[in-house]
């Protein structure tokens, strides 16, 4: 259990950084990012797993299938989370968009047949409660008074990003059952790649012109949140329910605030180290029940 968390923690700390890659990334359209972002994760795990002997001539039909339905979660929630981040604070993005332990909860329970703990139910609830304090600071809402229209596209676009984002962790779980964590990757980063190009290509959407540092942080965040970061989290779905992954990825949002805190001054308010606590609570108490009966 010990290495699973170990493993899980570095996922996490790598996906912090991508909240503040893609900010640096402000001359590129959202959707492009996600397509970079994809495309070359892509491309240097086909090179891993081709080094290592892996061929997708060797994948079932039913293997493939579930690569392409994760894939397109996986790009369905960058290309919602990253417009998101267009729209708000570094914070109430990744803050809503893991917002998905609720729903992977449910939908676990419903079809993967995997039955939630009081631990695991207490940590959803305690998470949700956690976001949802976290984002009371949020400048788009005060009350029932929108002051701000564009942080609230934001918010609703970082909670769909959430919806695709429990898929894509659904999909994961029950595809790693079967599959390597690099079969898997490459399998599921490659159809997500193909998903976002085509997007790309139909939206009419420039691949050039944008500044140089743009494509360094798209290369950055193609390495250390994705090939990283979501590889080590893929890698955790075979011994972890998918529910407990859910809530661990919670860490995301404490680390994206802080790093933001100290490159983009944005503060940390007193809801928001509230929510963290609450969050913190939610991982201990969950981490004792998260092991899947394997």
């Amino acid at each position: 259990m010990f290495k699973t968390l170990a493993g899980l923690s570095v996922g996490i700390i790598a996906i912090s950084f991508a909240a503040i890659f893609i900010k640096f990334c402000e001359d590129v359209p959202s959707l492009m990012i996600a397509t970079y972002r994809l495309v070359i994760s892509s491309i240097i795990m086909l090179i891993i797993a081709k080094s290592k002997g892996i061929r997708f001539s060797n994948f079932t039909k039913k293997q493939v299938l579930m690569g392409m339905l994760g894939g397109m979660f996986l790009a369905l929630h960058f290309t919602f989370w990253i417009s998101s981040l267009k729209f708000t604070s570094v914070a109430s993005s990744v803050v809503l968009v893991t917002t998905n332990p609720i729903f992977v909860g449910i939908f676990s329970y419903l079809f993967l047949k995997e039955t939630q703990p009081i631990e695991l139910i207490a940590g959803i609830l305690l998470s949700f409660s956690g976001s949802i304090i976290l984002a009371a600071g949020d400048s788009g809402l005060r009350g029932l008074t929108i002051n701000n229209p564009s942080f609230l596209l934001g918010d609703t676009l970082a909670l769909l990003g959430a919806l695709m984002a429990s898929g894509y962790l659904m999909v994961g779980s029950k595809a790693r059952q079967e599959m390597d964590v690099l079969s898997y990757a490459a399998i599921l980063y490659s159809f997500s790649a193909l998903f976002l190009l085509t997007a790309a290509f139909f939206s009419g959407i420039p691949f050039t012109g944008y500044r140089s540092s743009s494509y360094m942080f798209m290369g950055l965040l193609a390495i250390v949140p994705q090939l990283i970061g979501h590889t080590s989290i893929n890698w955790a779905l075979k011994h972890l329910k998918a529910s407990m992954i859910a809530i661990t990825i919670l860490g995301e949002p404490i680390g994206a605030s802080i790093l933001a805190y100290f490159i983009f001054q944005e503060t940390v308010s007193s809801f928001q180290g509230a929510g963290i606590m609450l969050i913190f609570l939610a991982i201990i108490i969950a981490s004792r029940k998260g092991r899947k009966r394997l």
